[in-house]
């Protein structure tokens, strides 16, 4: 498949807003798509996400609760809660819904998609940013 048919599939699936058959349902099922670049760079960010995970798997320490290290009254820092509603989930919500709508909304907002147009890749690069740093800040405060 040549790259002008490659890009010309790319563009028809993202003016007919068809991401559920590139990116998968909101399951994290991700279809092949007919791009192999693209399908290699999600398979990537999959496998990253998937290796942080098992790497945090053997669970937390014995006195440590499961949903990250409390504060002195017990409750999720208040100023987290900016983060959680950067990646569209509630307040105190799970590591997995944090993880799902970080996948998630870095697949509809990265900044390659948005390349053909200079504003929009650099509103998307502001985005992105933001999405990252919100959920690497959900992520410290769970990992203490």
């Amino acid at each position: 498949m040549g790259l002008m048919d490659r890009l010309g599939n790319v563009i028809k699936s993202y003016l007919n807003n068809d991401d559920e058959k590139i990116f998968g349902s909101a399951r994290g099922e991700r279809r092949p798509s007919h791009d192999p670049d693209l399908d290699a760079a999600f398979d990537e960010l999959n496998d990253f996400l998937n290796n942080d995970k098992a790497r945090d798997e053997p669970g937390p320490e014995p006195h440590a609760p499961p949903h990250g290290p409390e504060t002195s009254n017990g409750t999720i820092p208040e100023e987290l809660r900016q983060d959680f509603a950067e990646l569209g989930v509630a307040f105190g919500a799970s590591g997995t819904e944090c993880k799902d709508a970080y996948k998630k909304l870095l697949k509809i907002h990265h900044p390659d998609r948005h390349a053909g147009h200079e504003g929009n890749m650099k509103k998307a690069t502001e985005r992105t940013a933001r999405i990252n740093a919100a959920y690497d800040r959900i992520e410290k405060w769970r990992k203490g």
